[in-house]
């Protein structure tokens, strides 16, 4: 069972939209080959977002419409090593397909083996996401698609000039970019073109879905069920981890550094507002129990770890989010309440991975 998906726009462009989009995202989960060809399309009206999204909610950019060919390369730059000053990291290094678009570890890793201080976001569903990262310091995800280049820890470059100006050394892809923008290769460009690749790594059709949107009363165990009634009641959880995507996209102090010598400012170093210190975006919990380890530096490994934390009420602070308290849970109730997160993982993500790319 299908839910149509539709953007927020004049009436008449509804359907037109809604079509394209998913028009694209059907065929860059289905192409393998890396080049800018695809097969070919069934009818428009064939292609609706899988269960449990809410169209309404979309956000992508006047100025960066979706088209088939922008995702199509930005696929190929989001895989391809070569956009590092050492052909060894791709955007793909910290977030790989196989464990749902992050890496499985505390901390990414880049060029030279360097490593940052907070774990991958999950790529997932940023489609309906402004603001990026742990902090939200990218107000865009065209922004967030360029940051990670100009880290001395990540893709090591110093500047933008020096990404764009390598890039242009692999000839195959001024054509590309000539053919997509009608203009040479230049770092907006590039962040358009990765960007719109990443509005297409979409989570939804999980078993939740089916179950509270579909209507199957056994697509999720009992268990799952009294999970779910935890999730919206005792546990508390729907606090920041509400609506469709289970993210309120704000920036919530759960404790996380407090018991470290060092605290991580998190969303104060972008707003310099004294109440978000220690303040990190509220990710998506789609595809939760692939996507471990979990909060921003990594430091839990499993779902129990996770639960019991929250159960305990967090660590406390003078900045901690006054949602987070004590919910004296029992074994049986934490349980069930994993036993839901792992109903959310769903369908749409994955997708071949390039294995050719322009010379």
């Amino acid at each position: 069972m299908k839910r149509s998906f539709t953007v927020s726009t004049d009436r008449n462009n509804r359907n037109h939209l809604r079509s394209r989009f998913w028009m694209t995202v059907s065929v860059i989960l289905l192409v393998s080959a890396p080049s800018l060809s695809w097969a070919a399309l069934p009818g428009e009206d064939e292609w609706e977002a899988p269960l449990g999204l809410d169209g309404d909610l979309i956000v992508i950019p006047k100025d960066n419409p979706l088209t088939k060919e922008k995702v199509a390369l930005g696929k190929l730059l989001f895989f391809d090593k070569r956009l590092s000053t050492t052909n060894s990291i791709a955007c793909a290094s910290c977030h790989m397909p196989s464990l749902a678009f992050t890496d499985g570890q505390p901390v990414s890793t880049g060029v030279h083996r360097l490593q940052g201080g907070r774990s991958a976001p999950a790529s997932i569903n940023r489609l309906f996401s402004s603001a990026q990262f742990w902090d939200g310091r990218a107000a865009t995800l065209e922004d967030q698609s360029t940051g990670p280049f100009v880290s001395p820890v990540e893709h090591g470059f110093a500047n933008h000039d020096e990404l764009v100006a390598k890039l242009k050394t692999i000839q195959g892809y001024e054509p590309l970019f000539q053919d997509v923008f009608q203009g040479p290769i230049t770092k907006d460009r590039i962040g358009q073109a990765i960007a719109s690749f990443q509005r297409t790594i979409i989570s939804g059709n999980s078993p939740y879905d089916r179950f509270d949107y579909g209507g199957e009363e056994k697509a999720i165990s009992p268990e799952a069920q009294r999970g779910l009634k935890l999730f919206l009641k005792k546990a508390r959880c729907t606090r920041c981890h509400s609506g469709f995507n289970f993210t309120d996209e704000k920036f919530h102090n759960l404790g996380i550094d407090w018991d470290t010598e060092h605290v991580d400012l998190g969303r104060f170093t972008v707003t310099k507002n004294a109440e978000d210190i220690g303040a990190f975006k509220t990710p998506t919990l789609r595809e939760i129990s692939r996507t471990a380890p979990y909060m921003h530096d990594g430091r839990f490994a499993t779902l129990r770890q996770v639960v019991d934390f929250y159960d305990g009420g967090g660590i406390k602070n003078p900045r901690q989010d006054n949602t987070i308290i004590p919910l004296k849970l029992t074994e049986e109730e934490k349980e069930d309440l994993i036993e839901f997160l792992q109903s959310l993982s769903g369908e749409g993500w994955q997708m071949e991975v390039p294995t050719k790319f322009p010379n």
